[in-house]
C-alpha cells in the first residue's frame, strides 16, 4: 500500500519537493515511532519508497533525513525535536562516512575539520554527526556551521561543512563501542538505501528502452527485432534481476539486523554498481546520442545511478569488506 500510494503520487508529481513529500505523503516520518507522529517503518519501508523517488530524482536528500532521524530515535526516544521531524517542519541530515565524500575529526567531543559533499545537508536544521568515536547532534547554525552548496553532477545539491565549534556547541549522543555499533548500523542503512534507489533507476531505463526498441525503425523495422540489440536487452533485464535479488537481501538484513548485514550489503554495493554500468551504458547506446540529453528522462536516470554507484565507495573496499565477513 506505501509503494502504491508512492507510485500515484508521483505519477502527478513528476519532481516532488520536500513539501510534497512531508506534507502530502507523510514520508519525513517513515522511520520514526508513532508515538512522535511518525509510520512506524523501518528498512523495508525506506527501501520501498526509494526505489519509487529514484526515478523521480528526489531520493537523496529524504533517504539522509531518514537514516538520520531514524538513528536519533533508537538513541535518544524522547527527543524533542523527534515530533518535527516526523511532520516534516524540521530536516535533519546524517553526516556518516556513507553520507559523504570527508569525514571530520572528532576528538574529546569537538568536532575537527571539514565534512566534504555532505548528501541532505544543504537544506538540514539539525546535523546527526555518526564516527567512530561519537555520535553527536549538532544545530545547522550559520555561527557553527559554515556551509558551502555544491550542485553535482546528477542534479542533486550536497554541502561541504566546516566546523568551528566550541564546548557545548554538540549534544553527544553516544561514545564508545556503543557509537561504533550504531555508526556502522547508519552506513549500511545508507548504502542499502542507495542500492534500492539504484534498482529502481535501473528498472526505469530498461522499461525505456524496451519501448525505444518497438519505437525506432531502421531498414523498415523496428530495431528490437534484431538479434544483437534483443541479446542486449536480455543483458540489461539479467543485471537487473541480480542486483534486485541482493539488494532485497541486504534490505532484509539491515532491516533484522543479522550477522552477516555487512556481507549482504557489500555484496549488494558490488552487483548494483556492475548492473549501474551495464544496464545505464546499454540503455544510452541503444537511444544513441539523445540518450544524454535533457529532453529524455534516461539522461538523469543514468547520471544518478553513476552518481550512487560512485557513493558507494572504491569497490575494493567492498570486496576487502566481503571477503573479511565471509571468512
Amino acid at each position: 500500500m506505501l509503494q502504491e500510494s508512492v507510485q500515484r503520487f508521483l505519477a502527478d508529481h513528476a519532481r516532488p519537493g520536500w513539501r510534497d513529500l512531508s506534507a502530502s505523503l507523510g514520508l519525513a516520518g517513515i522511520a520514526l515511532p508513532e508515538n512522535v507522529g511518525g509510520f512506524g517503518g523501518g528498512p523495508i519501508d525506506i527501501a520501498l519508497v526509494m526505489a519509487e523517488l529514484g526515478p523521480a530524482l528526489a531520493g537523496a536528500d529524504w533517504l539522509s533525513h531518514v537514516a538520520a532521524s531514524a538513528l536519533l530515535a533508537r538513541i535518544a526516544p524522547a527527543h524533542p525535536a523527534l515530533g518535527d521531524l516526523a511532520a516534516g517542519r524540521r530536516r535533519i541530515a546524517i553526516i556518516c562516512a556513507a553520507s559523504t565524500a570527508a569525514m571530520p575529526a572528532v576528538e574529546d567531543g569537538l568536532v575537527r575539520g571539514c565534512a566534504a559533499l555532505v548528501a541532505g545537508a544543504a537544506e538540514a536544521d539539525l546535523l546527526l554527526l555518526a564516527s567512530e568515536e561519537a555520535l553527536l547532534l549538532i544545530a545547522a547554525d550559520g555561527g557553527k556551521v559554515e556551509q558551502r552548496h555544491r550542485i553535482m553532477h546528477d542534479g542533486s545539491v550536497s554541502a561541504d561543512l566546516a566546523f568551528t565549534l566550541k564546548p557545548g556547541d554538540a549534544s553527544l549522543l553516544a561514545d564508545g563501542d556503543k557509537a561504533r555499533g550504531l555508526t556502522d548500523y547508519a552506513n549500511d542503512l545508507i548504502l542499502a538505501g542507495r542500492c534500492a534507489e539504484a534498482v529502481g533507476l535501473i528498472q526505469h531505463m530498461i522499461a525505456d528502452s524496451v519501448d525505444y526498441l518497438g519505437q525506432r525503425k531502421q531498414f523498415g523495422m523496428a530495431i528490437g527485432r534484431f538479434q544483437s540489440l534483443r541479446h542486449r536487452a536480455a543483458d540489461m533485464q539479467l543485471a537487473a534481476m541480480k542486483a534486485a535479488a541482493l539488494t532485497e537481501v541486504a534490505i532484509v538484513a539491515v532491516d533484522q539486523d543479522r550477522a552477516d548485514r555487512a556481507q549482504a550489503v557489500s555484496a549488494a554495493c558490488i552487483e548494483v554498481g556492475d548492473a549501474v554500468r551495464i544496464a545505464g551504458e546499454s540503455a544510452v547506446q541503444i537511444h544513441g546520442a539523445m540518450g544524454l540529453t535533457e529532453e529524455l528522462s534516461l539522461g538523469g536516470h543514468f547520471k544518478r545511478a553513476l552518481a550512487i554507484a560512485a557513493a558507494f565507495g572504491p569497490r575494493g573496499g567492498h570486496l576487502v569488506r566481503f571477503a573479511e565477513v565471509a571468512s
